[in-house]
């Protein structure tokens, strides 16, 4: 669909304002001196499954207390470049994988037992530390929450421990994550294991940047506007966003409010793609029978499709040409290899994929209470900040707060007590109607994840709604895997999103395993 010659005006106003003050920031900016990188992993044992590290610790092949080491030694080597992790538990982890091994010792009852009563038993795991875990700070980078620490396990968090899985530390966020690059003022700027002058993403940043660095196998991430998919795809991993409803958001902060709920889902992040699926049967507890996960998935009889891009929108960039490509490698394979057609559509409602997103957050609940204002949440536990009082902090070098936090209580000073656009609901509302008839329970679809790889630090505020591309399927409700697709000629992890019906998880899980096997899946980011 054309742009009229209004939405025209706009985008040209607003790339040419966009551009004017890049290039400023360019000039202003400090020149990093080039050549740092990531040494490569040589420890085996880092570059093995959950699943199988799971299997050789319960087979006696490895110890709990070897992996955990191996993955405290790579934290250590790579975390000075990195900072994802921004609070370990080293040396309680290497006290619970001691107990880990003299319980396998004394088990009697065979690996089986083990298996299936403790899955993930002795394999390390990294958290977000916007999830509550017992004893490690829970403060999502607000300064004024420095101190604050969780006094009790989120209950995604929990089940894993249950699993047998021992958390090794917690990871970077963006400020309360709400932006796409994790960044603030009590933890500091986090790094791509790729390019570290590079995002990971955000909001599980540090999350997607540890674990594409090999200092962990598995992680806990939460995605509300692509929270886990963004730092994924920049980071070279897979991860997953569940159907909504399924997976429990209790003690993750900030809470969620107004009908936000129905959009924020919490899922695994990992460097191999059959971890995947077990993560999130442990992960969803007893709602793990809502998604069918122990179904075979013939993906022959599945029917796909594949969306190049949004339709041409006055507020992102278009998709860059080399994921436009790789998307369209990924269809050939899979005709290819499966015999199958994939058909390329158009969905014109995903053109205003930011609108509605925007529009959806900031409805009211059922009661009829609003979110809670981001302002407050600034401000917590105290008062609230005040967006133009912290704007000139800001440009004094005085404030607390990043620049893209304080520029979303400002968007937010805008839109006011107003009621929705109603051509906004419509265009949600036939969008959510035509992907529902086009998925069905067997459909799938291929969409890009961003419309360019692994931006450099700070260049999203400049380019804010690209985020778009995730943020549209968290307003519909689908789940969603998002596949790394090899590196391009930078080095940068390429990728895209698999979206499939609603609680047809399974669905783009197994079509995360062929393209793990198509494409190579994860690269190590020291060996590029």
């Amino acid at each position: 669909m054309a742009l009229s010659r209004l939405e025209r005006a706009q985008v040209w106003l607003c790339k040419a304002v966009m551009g004017v003050l890049f290039t400023l920031f360019q000039f202003l900016s400090p020149r990093k001196p080039a050549g740092r990188k990531l040494p490569p992993v040589n420890n085996p044992l880092l570059v093995v499954s959950a699943t199988q590290l799971a299997k050789k610790i319960r087979r006696r092949e490895v110890s709990s207390v070897e992996v955990v080491q191996a993955y405290i030694d790579r934290i250590q080597e790579v975390n000075p470049l990195l900072n994802a992790v921004v609070k370990d538990r080293f040396a309680a982890a290497l006290q619970e994988a001691a107990q880990v091994d003299k319980l396998i010792e004394e088990e009697t009852g065979g690996e089986e037992v083990l298996e299936d009563r403790l899955p993930l038993l002795g394999v390390p795991l990294s958290v977000k530390e916007a999830f509550a875990l017992q004893g490690m700070p829970f403060t999502t980078g607000v300064v004024s929450r420095r101190g604050v620490v969780a006094t009790v396990d989120c209950p995604p968090v929990a089940l894993l421990k249950r699993a047998g899985t021992i958390p090794l530390g917690v990871t970077n966020t963006s400020e309360l994550c709400m932006w796409s690059e994790s960044h603030n003022h009590l933890y500091g700027i986090t790094n791509n294991p790729y390019d570290l002058e590079r995002i990971p993403g955000g909001s599980s940043g540090g999350e997607g940047s540890i674990l594409g660095g090999a200092g962990a196998v598995i992680g806990v991430g939460s995605d509300i506007g692509g929270s886990i998919r963004m730092p994924c795809f920049f980071n070279g991993i897979f991860g997953h966003k569940t159907t909504s409803g399924v997976v429990s958001h209790e003690n993750q902060y900030p809470p969620v409010s107004g009908r936000q709920v129905e959009y924020l889902s919490t899922g695994p992040m990992c460097r191999y793609a059959e971890d995947l699926l077990p993560m999130l049967k442990i992960m969803a507890g007893p709602k793990a029978e809502m998604l069918s996960l122990n179904t075979k998935v013939d993906l022959k009889k599945l029917r796909f499709f594949t969306i190049p891009h949004d339709g041409g929108t006055p507020l992102t960039y278009p998709v860059s040409e080399e994921l436009m490509q790789i998307q369209r490698e990924v269809v050939q394979r899979l005709e290819a290899d499966l015999g199958v057609k994939v058909q390329e559509v158009r969905l014109p409602g995903l053109r205003y994929g930011f609108q509605i997103w925007d529009t959806y957050m900031a409805l009211p609940d059922k009661e009829g209470k609003p979110p809670h204002p981001f302002s407050e949440l600034m401000g917590e536990p105290g008062r609230p900040v005040w967006p133009l009082w912290e704007l000139l902090k800001w440009m004094m070098g005085k404030s607390e707060h990043t620049m893209a936090a304080i520029g979303l209580a400002l968007l937010e000073m805008t839109h006011g007590p107003k009621p929705p656009s109603p051509f906004i609901i419509q265009q949600k509302e036939k969008l959510q109607k035509e992907v529902e008839e086009l998925l069905g329970t067997d459909g799938v679809f291929l969409y890009p994840s961003h419309t360019r790889v692994a931006p450099k630090h700070h260049h999203p505020l400049f380019r804010p709604f690209d985020f778009s591309y995730t943020g549209i399927i968290n307003i519909l409700g689908l789940p969603v895997t998002q596949c790394p697709l090899g590196l391009n000629e930078e080095g940068l992890p390429l990728g895209l999103q698999v979206v499939a019906g609603k609680l047809q998880d399974r669905l783009p899980l197994a079509v995360a395993l062929y393209l793990e096997k198509a494409f190579g899946g994860w690269r190590d980011p020291g060996a590029n």
